[in-house]
């Protein structure tokens, strides 16, 4: 009797292990889901998307330009916590005629960016962040060196890990949320993104994206630069 009840409890405690690891599962899948609801409003035309990893993905318009919003977690075993990452691109032709890549300490594998697909290593201009790299699919002219300085004071947020411009727009990558470190280094639990990203969070990232568009689009026409026609 004793090892039959003993059977039962056990058989008991799986189904209930069963039953809360499918919650958190589910509960998990919805929070990613959601995680850019709170910013959706916002947005003109609004379209959804889910990404293979469960979370959301935004495109609409504001300001008249349009933008799209994707939150990329990144789990490399090799990090030391795992992240996700918001990644605000403007899409749209620029002026523009190299893909200019300038990203705050790489690791040398980003999930979020094809920073390493860029087969030019540029040296970095004077003034530009010494923990930053910078790669292009050409050499750096004067015009783009000059285009990037401007708005290095991007980087005085800790959080923004990149910028990129190129032909067919430009995209900053922000850091939106860490794994909690304790329960990361002990227990290995990485719970990304649970709460929404609020709209607070997006603005300065937006106001600055934008200001770089219409910085690039009044630029005069220069060695790095060439006609919108």
């Amino acid at each position: 009797m004793g090892l039959a009840a003993l059977v039962v409890a056990l058989g008991g405690g799986l189904v209930w292990l069963a039953l809360r690891l499918r919650v958190a599962s589910a509960a998990r899948w919805a929070a990613r889901a959601a995680y850019l609801d709170h910013v959706a409003p916002g947005l003109a035309d609004l379209r959804r998307a889910v990404a293979p990893t469960g979370f959301a993905r935004l495109s609409g318009r504001v300001a008249g330009v349009t933008l799209d919003l994707q939150a990329v977690p990144d789990t490399l075993t090799y990090r030391k916590l795992p992240a996700l990452w918001l990644l605000v691109t403007l899409p749209g032709p620029l002026p523009v005629q190299r893909t200019l890549d300038l990203m705050i300490r790489p690791m040398g594998v980003e999930p979020f960016s094809n920073f390493d697909t860029l087969p030019h290593q540029i040296a970095l201009p004077p003034g530009f962040p010494a923990d930053a790299a910078l790669r292009s699919d050409g050499p750096l002219d004067l015009a783009g060196a000059d285009l990037l300085r401007r708005h290095l004071g991007l980087f005085r947020d800790a959080r923004v890990k990149e910028l990129v411009l190129s032909p067919k727009g430009l995209r900053i990558t922000w850091l939106a949320d860490e794994a909690d470190r304790s329960r990361y280094l002990i227990f290995r639990e990485a719970e990304l993104g649970q709460q929404p990203l609020p709209p607070e969070a997006l603005a300065p990232l937006l106001a600055r994206a934008l200001a770089i568009r219409r910085d690039i689009l009044g630029a005069d026409q220069g060695a790095g630069l060439q006609s919108c026609a």
